[in-house]
């Protein structure tokens, strides 16, 4: 038994690996999903299902709309003493989820992405919202990379010593 769950599983090892060259090849084809993997830690499924949601720019009037639909951006709820967020109706969770995954490698793999969100953890934020706020400028940053038609560029930081 133990024989044919350990074939099982690298048969579906090998499936997983074709389907993820199948997605590859795909991302090549679409210009957003490249310009998506040139983000440090958007890597190709995060990228491939982001472009996949979002499709074309043009059905966002703004950055701001974008976020929305990606679930980056909660709405407050605050009334007198309450103080809380809501989630908006609006958003695409297959989306939210993928960019919540490629933010979180991108805060991994980029030094000053870390240290935004080791600041927003000591201002008290959750997890969550630490990620999402660095999100929330990824998004941004997406907006103008695709309507400029640039790849994400990492800039370095001199030191004025």
């Amino acid at each position: 038994m133990i024989v044919a769950d350990a074939r099982r599983i690298l048969g579906l090892l090998s499936e997983i690996a074709a389907l993820e060259e199948a997605i590859e090849e795909l991302c090549e084809e679409s210009e957003l999903a490249r310009k998506l993997r040139s983000i440090p830690g958007f890597r190709t499924i995060s990228a491939a299902e982001l472009a996949g949601e979002i499709g074309t720019l043009d059905r966002f009037s703004s950055e701001a709309s974008l976020a929305l639909y990606l679930g980056m951006c909660p709405l407050d709820k605050q009334s007198g003493q309450l103080h809380g967020t809501n989630s908006p109706r609006q958003v695409n969770e297959r989306a939210k989820a993928a960019m919540m995954v490629a933010v979180a490698h991108h805060i991994w793999e980029v030094p000053e992405s870390r240290a935004y969100y080791n600041k927003k953890r000591t201002e008290g934020k959750r997890h969550n919202q630490a990620v999402r706020s660095m999100a929330r400028h990824l998004v941004r940053v997406m907006w103008s990379m695709i309507k400029h038609g640039r790849d994400y560029e990492v800039r370095e930081v001199s030191c004025p010593c």
